[in-house]
């Protein structure tokens, strides 16, 4: 006896379809009809997914088993109605198609009347596939125009917050958790606390989050930013660009947000709100100013985490021996432990130990930057080392002479008696003589300048020394290093400021803190959104 062809079906039910059971219930028995008109077909099974786009296959269980059915010698034949039950993405259309025949296994699309087994099947097929893909982008389009057009007239997307309640496209407020909502202003706002403490006082007296097991620092700042609980309300904060992928991102300009003011029940007054807000931007600027005036350390913000992407703070340990001993350690992994990141920490003579074998492979024209650095001087001395201008000084001493001798006229017209006269002579004679004895100072800092200009060598010595790019050179480092990104396993990227390239190394510490040795080992060059690529190995050592 023949054997028969394994078939199955697949069926999909669209997400804007308002009869998604009626739908179903009709496709199941429409494949099996199509299949008891074949003898040689059995009907393996049906598979199919309910109120799921098809633009992407990630969330279809029912495609997915059939495919991996299929994969595993499971099916001979797939049936399917149209080629956008299958798909709505040309590329994962094929890619299927193409993975289902190399397997020997045949998709019939019944009413496209395509056959992947025939010539022309695959061209069809492409067409076909175009045609649904072009027709989910214009779905996808007319929904935004008409999910915007009901932001417009108020209707909230959206799901639950803290405090609120979302029904029917409306907020409403929820007044047990609206005493959580107003604790929090007033302890940031009217109290002065921070985030940190907010976070930890609620935690402490049992109030849970919304979501999540405790609170953070982090969630109160979305409370104390979110305009909602003033009562007005803007939506399309994130937005969908790829109608294929329905990956959410932050609307950064993108798109125009719907903003609409004094939209619902505020849980706050609009005074405590703008008090917030302007507390905010305080709070926010003076730390600012601070990191800027604690940046003292010759690399401080330039040390960036390659496992989670924040930043480096220095730590300093006192060693018996009186020395201080600094490391640069993840703020994350210091702050909130391995949970958050599981970096290590590196130290600060190590770290200095990259950055001056990464300038060292930088080809330097030193012969040149010391001519370039020289006349930078010369210009510098000539226009900004006199903080006073002769000109200046000498058109002033000129107006109190005028002043001087307006006062003896007035003295003789009787207007002042001869004690004011004198007051006010030697008063002018004292101002005279100050800017007189700027004058001179100008002057010879003139003829000490121009010597100096005439007999370099005291400056071309100070830049061939700072070119020599000594490890005690924090200012230069300050100025040449971009940043410095550090990996897991001890290794370290260094990205010089005006370069196009970083190099990376590992490096290997070996001794005791007290007296150790780096030694880097190996070095790949890497180039911006490009793969690495090995330009040699070697050793370096760098001894404490």
């Amino acid at each position: 006896m023949k054997k028969k062809v394994r078939a199955a079906a697949y069926g999909r039910v669209s997400t804007e379809k308002d009869d998604q059971v009626n739908s179903l219930i009709s496709q199941r028995e429409y494949f099996s009809d199509y299949i008891r008109q074949h003898e040689d077909w059995e009907l393996t099974g049906i598979y199919y997914d309910e109120g799921i786009s098809g633009t992407q296959t990630a969330n279809r269980r029912g495609f997915n088993q059939m495919i991996q059915d299929a994969m595993a010698g499971k099916i001979d034949l797939i049936l399917t109605k149209e080629v956008s039950r299958f798909a709505r993405n040309t590329v994962d259309t094929l890619s299927y198609i193409r993975k289902l025949k190399e397997k020997g296994v045949r998709v019939i699309f019944t009413i496209d009347n395509i056959d992947t087994m025939d010539g022309d099947g695959e061209l069809r097929l492409s067409i076909m596939a175009t045609l649904a893909q072009d027709e989910s982008r214009k779905t996808s389009e007319r929904v935004k125009w008409g999910q915007k057009r009901r932001m417009e007239q108020g209707v909230v997307f959206g799901r639950d917050l803290l405090g609120y309640t979302v029904k029917a496209g409306n907020l409403f407020v929820n007044e047990e958790e609206a005493g959580i909502v107003k604790a929090i202003f007033h302890k940031y706002t009217n109290e002065q606390k921070g985030t940190h403490v907010i976070a930890r006082e609620l935690t402490e007296e049992g109030i849970p989050p919304k979501q999540g097991e405790r609170w953070s620092n982090t969630m109160i700042l979305k409370v104390l930013k979110n305009e909602k609980y003033a009562g007005d309300l803007c939506q399309k904060k994130t937005i969908t660009p790829d109608f294929l992928s329905h990956r959410k991102k932050r609307n950064e300009g993108e798109e125009e947000m719907v903003y609409l003011k004094n939209h619902h029940t505020p849980v706050i007054d609009r005074e405590l709100w703008d008090r917030t807000q302007r507390e905010l931007k305080v709070r926010s600027s003076s730390q600012q100013r601070v990191a800027g005036q604690c940046s003292h350390y010759w690399c401080s913000g330039k040390v960036k985490c390659g496992e989670c992407g924040g930043s480096f703070v220095i730590r300093t340990k006192k060693r018996s021996d009186g020395s201080i001993y600094k490391s640069w350690r993840c703020y994350n992994h210091a702050n909130h432990g391995k949970s958050c990141c599981q970096n290590t920490a590196v130290s600060d003579l190590a770290l200095r130990a990259c950055v001056s074998f990464a300038v060292k492979q930088v080809r330097i024209e030193k012969d040149t930057i010391a001519a370039e650095l020289l006349q930078s001087i010369k210009r510098l001395k000539r226009t900004e080392l006199y903080t006073d201008d002769d000109s200046f000084i000498e058109k002033r001493i000129g107006e109190i002479q005028s002043k001087k001798k307006k006062c003896v006229d007035l003295a003789l017209e009787g207007i002042l008696n001869a004690q004011e006269l004198a007051e006010q002579k030697d008063w002018y004679d004292g101002q005279i003589k100050r800017l007189e004895r700027r004058l001179l100072k100008i002057e010879k800092e003139k003829e000490i300048e121009e010597k100096e200009s005439n007999c370099p060598e005291k400056y071309i010595k100070t830049i061939k020394g700072i070119l020599r790019f000594q490890e005690e050179e924090d200012v230069l480092y300050r100025e040449i290093l971009d940043k410095a990104v550090v990996y897991p396993g001890q290794i370290v990227c260094i990205w010089l400021k005006d370069l196009p390239f970083g190099i990376k190394m590992r490096i290997q510490t070996s001794g005791k803190r007290e007296n150790y040795t780096t030694e880097i080992l190996d070095v790949c060059l890497v180039k911006k959104n490009m793969n690495n690529g090995m330009v040699g190995k070697g050793k370096w050592g760098a001894k404490r």
